[in-house]
C-alpha cells in the first residue's frame, strides 16, 4: 500500500476520533446545564448531530457507559451536593434535579451512593462535625468478600500532599454502590488489598485533601 494512502487514513481516522470525543463532550455540557429538563436519546443524538443508534455506540464507546446512565449519575451527585449543602426536603431535591417519581429518585441514589438520600444527610450531620478527628484515627478497610486472593498497588501524589486517599474496585465503570473491596491510605504509597473476589473489577482512586472546612470530602 502507498505511503500517502497510509497517512490518509490514519489522519482520517484521527479526524473521526476527535469528532466523536467533541460530540459526546457537547451532549455532556447540555447535560450539566438541562439536568432538570427531560433529556431523550434523540435529542441527545440531535445535540451530538448523529443518528441514535449511532450516539449511543460512540457515547459508550469513550465513556464506558449509556448516555443515559451517565445523565443520571450526574443528577444523582447533583442531588448529593444539594443534601449535603442546602435545607431543601428529599422530594423538593428529587424534583430539583429532574425527577418525576420520588420512588425512582430514591431506589437509583441508593444504588448509586449506597445509602439513601435521608441516610447520607443524617450521616453527614453525625460524621462532619467529627471529621478532622477521623484523620487522626483512620481504621484500613479492606475487602467486603472474604477471599483467598489480594492485590498490592501504588498511589502517586504531589509531594505536599496532605489528606486521605480512598482506593476502591468496583464490578461496573462508575463507582456506584459499595465497592467489591477498598482501602484507606493516609499518605501516598503503597495499598494491599487482602480480599479481593476473583473477577473484572474497575479501579478507582479518590483523593480527599485536608480542609478546614469537611464538606468539601463529603462533595467528592
Amino acid at each position: 500500500m502507498p505511503v500517502h494512502h497510509l497517512l490518509s487514513n490514519t489522519n482520517c481516522h484521527e479526524s473521526t476520533t476527535l469528532l466523536r470525543y467533541q460530540a459526546t463532550e457537547r451532549v455532556i455540557l447540555v447535560m450539566h446545564k438541562r439536568l432538570d429538563e427531560t433529556l431523550s436519546l434523540q435529542d441527545m443524538a440531535e445535540i451530538a448531530a448523529l443518528s441514535p443508534y449511532h450516539f449511543n455506540r460512540v457515547f459508550r464507546q469513550i465513556t464506558g457507559i449509556p448516555p443515559s446512565q451517565f445523565l443520571y449519575t450526574l443528577r444523582l451527585e447533583a442531588a448529593k451536593r444539594l443534601l449535603l449543602t442546602t435545607q431543601l426536603s428529599v422530594t423538593d431535591i428529587c424534583y430539583e434535579v429532574g425527577y418525576n417519581s420520588l420512588g425512582t429518585f430514591i431506589t437509583r441514589f441508593t444504588q448509586l451512593v449506597g445509602l439513601s438520600p435521608g441516610q447520607l444527610r443524617k450521616l453527614s450531620e453525625y460524621l462532619i462535625p467529627r471529621f478532622h478527628s477521623f484523620y487522626d484515627n483512620v481504621p484500613e478497610i479492606n475487602g467486603i468478600v472474604p477471599s483467598n486472593l489480594s492485590l498490592t498497588g501504588q498511589v502517586k501524589a504531589p509531594v505536599d500532599y496532605v489528606g486521605l486517599i480512598v482506593i476502591g474496585f468496583f464490578s461496573t465503570p462508575i463507582p456506584q454502590g459499595q465497592p467489591i473491596a477498598c482501602t484507606i491510605l493516609m499518605t501516598p504509597g503503597n495499598y494491599h488489598l487482602a480480599s479481593l473476589p476473583d473477577g473484572f473489577y474497575y479501579p478507582f482512586a479518590a483523593a480527599f485533601p485536608w480542609s478546614e472546612n469537611p464538606i468539601t470530602a463529603w462533595l467528592n
